[in-house]
């Protein structure tokens, strides 16, 4: 699975910078609200919801802040509703973006979009356009520093679990799974105590394209920089092997 743990990196280093301007806290609250507007408030009911609370905590977001945003979807009938959107499209020298976002008003997300991939000379396409560039997978990043679990029985407790692939990286253990399967695999994990730097479900690219003209890397992380500051925006994946 060469490349994956690049990606997973560069990932995981974006969302702490996130962090700490708070746009990851922004992210996870819009993904408790419409986890529990589809399952209910209950984690031991709904899975999706038990997905992002990991999440929450894999990013130091307080408890209090988590049930503080279960309660409020769970007992405002007027509480806002997030309609999920993705869109794709290309940036300098043919890098192929998908941007997943939550948003209360489509036109002004759209905009905003459009704008980012403008800006950064590149263009939105259609749906489809380069999401069969990236197979979707669910995630687990494990710090090697954090995890006392022997990575031979790491990886045999990650595939009994259901997980696809195992791999052990410099400073990381990663492990893959089919989507549907991501909830099942985290959940065995996290039972036996294993430290998760970071778990979800992500696009994977299946190719890589290199930037070596300076311009195009300037104008492609403008475009990723615009993207990563609109609150609409919940994730933007990019096979960019920077």
């Amino acid at each position: 699975m060469s490349g994956h743990s690049k990606f997973a990196n560069i990932k995981h280093k974006k969302e702490k910078n996130d962090a700490a301007k708070g746009k990851i806290f922004t992210v996870i609250g819009r993904e408790i609200a419409v986890a529990v507007k589809e399952g209910g408030a209950d984690p031991a009911n709904n899975s999706k919801l038990r997905d992002v609370i990991a999440k929450a905590k894999a990013n130091n977001m307080p408890n209090d802040t988590i049930e503080r945003g279960i309660k409020k979807a769970a007992g405002d009938a007027n509480s806002v509703n997030y309609e999920s959107l993705t869109y794709e499209g290309y940036g300098p020298s043919g890098v192929a973006i998908i941007v997943d976002a939550l948003t209360d008003n489509k036109n002004r997300t759209a905009a905003n979009v459009r704008s980012a991939f403008t800006k950064g000379n590149g263009n939105v396409g259609t749906p489809g356009s380069v999401s069969y560039m990236f197979d979707k997978k669910g995630q687990i990043i494990i710090d090697k520093e954090e995890c006392e679990m022997d990575a031979d029985d790491l990886m045999m407790l990650a595939l009994d679990a259901g997980a696809e692939d195992f791999s052990e990286e410099e400073d990381s253990f990663e492990v893959y799974t089919d989507p549907d399967s991501f909830s099942q695999v985290r959940e065995a994990l996290e039972k036996e105590g294993v430290p998760m730097l970071e778990a979800g479900v992500t696009m994977i690219p299946q190719t890589w394209v290199e930037l070596s003209d300076e311009d195009d890397i300037k104008k492609l992380n403008r475009i990723l920089d615009l993207l990563d500051a609109d609150d609409d925006v919940q994730a933007v994946y990019h096979n960019w092997d920077e």
